[in-house]
């Protein structure tokens, strides 16, 4: 069984893909294929995906019979004692998004302090 999700690709690309998967939503393709096809297909994904992102979630050996490969994403997996997690870069999705704000939300001062 093979997932793979793309975004941001073009669409050559994602015509490349149903020629061996099924499209089932956007940007979503599933399917079955050999371990060569898979591999032919993630080389495609990754020459082609430019600045956009990919993900492939495929049948694998192990405790979780599952492996996941990307790449233009910033979670990356990493192996923790045979089980694959994602490792989300530190301070959040990406260096370039402003820091939280401190203290309640106008709803929530609203909800506190009652409707003015």
């Amino acid at each position: 069984m093979i997932v793979v999700v793309v975004s941001a690709c073009p669409e050559g690309l994602r015509g490349h893909l149903t020629r061996w998967l099924m499209e089932v939503s956007a940007g979503v393709f599933v399917g079955h294929a050999t371990a060569r096809v898979r591999d032919e297909l993630w080389s495609r994904v990754e020459e082609y995906i430019g600045t956009g992102r990919g993900l492939m979630i495929h049948t694998a050996p192990g405790e979780q019979k599952f492996a996941v490969r990307n790449c233009g994403h910033h979670w990356e997996p990493e192996d923790f004692e045979g089980i694959t997690l994602m490792r989300r870069p530190p301070g959040g999705e990406s260096a370039d998004s402003p820091p939280p704000r401190k203290g309640l939300s106008n709803a929530g001062r609203r909800r506190r302090f009652g409707a003015r």
